[in-house]
């Protein structure tokens, strides 16, 4: 079978369908032998965002710079946590719509280039690993601005990828950089400003896609621009990493005081009681730790998977969600697949101790909670963390 014949798998053009038909609402995960991961965000049984594939803050910055042009990227003022979720790129244009910067319009056309891009991604890198899916319904994005029609997506792609591969391109992403090895030889077969062009341009920094961008045009026309001279050996197309955004942490403590903030376990509570909130926090944050409370069981999962706590205390009894399901939801998340979770409950049963450790929790604490419990459990659990313990002990 050659390049041009070999597309998305049946199985997995077929799990695109399905969740059309569905009206599925969560993420469709897809995964590569070779490591490759893509997320395709459904709401309804339509492509909302997708996240992944190769170079997504590349990705994000070409999509910006082309549409929402006035938006400088590397000034924005960003925290750790606002680029920490799958989904952060997402989460940026929300948040520029709701400050009135961008317009709907503007999301939508990023919306459907990303997808497009992801889908293009998924079939090359297709063609060399086997793909598993899975769906998941931990995220589902409530306000979209976008609904693309899956079906005609990967039609687009598939057409998107048989004109790739008559062009000769079928064994070239558009994700690798050109970079100039023989400039002897290019400046003796092209005209003087064809060679300045070349020098600035192709020098290992820009991917085929970004130059695309740069230059106006679409990446087919211009990679099959550059295709003689990649065959001679003039081009060689080169691996390059991704281009983080600039992340500031923002602290309005003394600078004395902001190194201890930025490098203490963060440790969550989940429980309905602000009661139990209010000892487990004076406990936590009096030994120097950062601490979250949640107490609504209904954004419980939202939250921590936003936060990333290092470590979390949960009750077992709560209304609408138990602690129970929320650990076994937790589980599934591959973020937390090792997170301390330390269930809180004011019975010391066997039979709930046995139900915890089936859902996947670490470790049981009964109430009321006891300063030097909460402490032995943290300690216990984060030892290669530091948590000030000496220091602190007169305040426990």
């Amino acid at each position: 079978m050659t390049h041009s014949e070999v597309l998305l798998s049946k199985n997995l053009v077929n799990e695109f369908k399905t969740c059309t038909q569905l009206q599925y609402n969560g993420k469709l995960n897809i995964k590569s032998s070779k490591g490759s991961q893509w997320t395709f965000y459904y709401r309804l049984g339509r492509i909302v965002w997708a996240t992944g594939g190769t170079h997504p803050f590349r990705r994000w910055r070409r999509h910006m710079a082309q549409n929402c042009p006035q938006i400088d990227v590397d000034k924005l003022l960003l925290r750790s946590q606002d680029v920490s979720i799958d989904y952060w790129d997402y989460r940026l244009l929300e948040i520029f719509y709701k400050k009135q910067k961008i317009q709907r319009e503007q999301i939508q056309s990023i919306a459907e280039s990303t997808i497009a891009e992801l889908l293009f991604d998924l079939a090359l890198q297709g063609n060399f690993a086997s793909i598993t899916c899975n769906r998941s319904q931990e995220v589902i994005l409530e306000t979209p601005m976008s609904f693309t029609s899956a079906e005609m997506s990967v039609k687009h792609m598939q057409d998107s990828w048989k004109t790739w591969s008559a062009a000769g391109l079928a064994n070239f992403s558009p994700n690798l950089a050109p970079i100039l090895r023989r400039p002897e030889q290019l400046q003796q077969m092209v005209s003087l400003s064809v060679y300045k062009n070349f020098v600035n341009l192709i020098n290992g920094k820009f991917t085929l896609l970004d130059l695309a961008v740069k230059m106006k045009q679409s990446v087919l026309p211009l990679t099959r621009s550059l295709l003689p001279y990649i065959l001679k050996g003039i081009i060689e197309l080169v691996e390059v990493p991704d281009m983080p955004l600039v992340v500031t942490e923002v602290n309005n403590k003394p600078a004395t005081t902001q190194p201890k903030k930025l490098n203490a376990p963060l440790v969550a509570c989940v429980d309905d009681s602000p009661q139990v909130c209010k000892m487990l926090e004076d406990i936590i944050t009096s030994n120097g730790l950062r601490f979250i409370k949640i107490q609504d069981a209904v954004q419980a999962l939202p939250t921590l998977i936003q936060d990333k706590p290092d470590l979390i205390f949960l009750d077992l009894i709560m209304p609408v969600a138990s602690g129970y399901e929320i650990c076994t939801q937790l589980r599934r998340i591959s973020a937390f697949a090792n997170t301390p979770v330390i269930i809180l409950t004011g019975s010391d049963g066997l039979l709930d101790r046995v139900r915890a450790k089936v859902v996947g929790s670490t470790d049981f604490i009964t109430k009321p909670v006891a300063p030097d419990k909460v402490m032995s459990i943290i300690r216990k659990y984060l030892p290669t963390l530091s948590v000030p313990i000496e220091k602190n002990k007169a305040n426990v």
